[in-house]
Formats: C-alpha cells, sequence, structure tokens
C-alpha cells in the first residue's frame, strides 16, 4: 500500500512545530502540493484527510475553500490521547488516584480562574443531576470534566478529556460497590461548586478530597 502520504503529513506536522505555518495560514492546493512534493493526488487527497481528522486542518469547499490550518480543541487533542490510553488498560484504583493528584492538583486554578459563566455551568450540571434523580455516570464525568475547563488552560483541558474512559470505569467500579452513594456525589459536586463561587480554596479541596477518597476505597474494595 502507498505509505507516501506519511512523509507529507510529518513535513507539514514540521512546519507546524518550526512555526512556519500558523492556525489560519492556508495550504498550497491540490495541484500545488503535487507539484512541490512530487506525488500524485491521490497522496495528497491521503495526506489531508489525515490531517483533517487529527484536527489539524479544516478543509473548506466552494470558491473560496481550500485547506486551512487549525488550533486542535482540547477535545480532539484528548481524544488522541485518550486511544493510547485503551492500549493500556489502567485499572479503577489507578485512575483514581491519578485523578486525586491531578484534579487537586488543579483546583487552584480553579478558583483563581472560573468566571461567573462557569459557575453557572457547574450549578446546571449539579442541578441536571438532582432532576433526573438518579445517579449518572456520565453526568458525573460531565461535572469533572468542565471542573478542568473552569481553569482556562487548554493543556489541562485535553488532560482531562483524554482521562474520560478511565474516569467512567472508576465510577462505574465504584457504584457497584455502593449503587446509592451516587447521590451523595451530586450533593459533594453542589457543596464544591459554593465553595468555589466563594473563592474558598481551602473549603474546596476538603469537599473533593473527601469525595474523590470516598471513590478510592470503594474502588479497593471490589
Amino acid at each position: 500500500m502507498d505509505r507516501a502520504y506519511h512523509v507529507i503529513v510529518e513535513q507539514i506536522k514540521q512546519l507546524i512545530r518550526d512555526g512556519e505555518l500558523k492556525p489560519g495560514d492556508r495550504l498550497p492546493n491540490e495541484r500545488e502540493l503535487c507539484q512541490q512534493l512530487g506525488v500524485s493526488r491521490v497522496t495528497v487527497r491521503e495526506a489531508l484527510r489525515v490531517l483533517e481528522a487529527t484536527g489539524l486542518i479544516r478543509v473548506n469547499l466552494g470558491a473560496r475553500g481550500g485547506s486551512f490550518l487549525t488550533s486542535p480543541s482540547p477535545e480532539i487533542v484528548g481524544d488522541n490521547l485518550a486511544h493510547l490510553l485503551t492500549l493500556s488498560p489502567i485499572t479503577a484504583s489507578a485512575a483514581t488516584e491519578a485523578r486525586q493528584v491531578f484534579e487537586l492538583g488543579i483546583l487552584p486554578l480553579v478558583i483563581e480562574r472560573a468566571t461567573p459563566e462557569d459557575i453557572a455551568a457547574l450549578r446546571g450540571l449539579v442541578a441536571d443531576a438532582r432532576a433526573d434523580g438518579a445517579h449518572s455516570m456520565d453526568m458525573s464525568a460531565a461535572f469533572h470534566v468542565r471542573l478542568a475547563a473552569c481553569t482556562h488552560n487548554p493543556a489541562i483541558e485535553a488532560l482531562m478529556h483524554s482521562f474520560h474512559g478511565p474516569l467512567i470505569s472508576s465510577l462505574r467500579a465504584a457504584k457497584t460497590v455502593a449503587p446509592h452513594m451516587g447521590l451523595k456525589g451530586t450533593e459533594e459536586h453542589g457543596e464544591l461548586v459554593d465553595a468555589i463561587a466563594d473563592g474558598d480554596l481551602p473549603r474546596a479541596q476538603t469537599i473533593l478530597a473527601q469525595h474523590l477518597e470516598r471513590t478510592a476505597q470503594r474502588v479497593a474494595e471490589k
């Protein structure tokens, strides 16, 4: 199978790393790329497809269309990291231990940078969980992912998105041990938001530490 497109992909990535290509820049069209790189149009199209799939370019159609370099979102970067994590199975206990280090570590930034819109979004997630009446692992995971977004640090957001799979696994394992404890978790989410809104870091740390420690104990019992 023709793998020449890999060379093109790596060349473009290197141009990005070197700063010669920046978000918003338009790539040469297919014909120009074929001439510059000495490859077939099929090879160029495959390279562009790979770059688009990984979120490095966007392809616009029409008279003013073309391939434009993008700045990958935290979700896209996180998805790519998540694929790597799935290749190395992570236990629920290990995932929870990592959460304790990571989530408690980012909490000072959350307190410092959370905007009124962030607080409202977190309160909305808590309200949805309460209205649901049952503990939802997806809702709980969404809260913790949104919490990381309050740092307004795309690297932290990407790491949290990449950890979504292990996060769900740890919550699922904890739920099998204590099916009804999720409702308490929702209330702790609400208390945590109140502490963040008040700018009270010590109280927020205490609430989150207890919240995660209870999950750690439950998965250890499994």
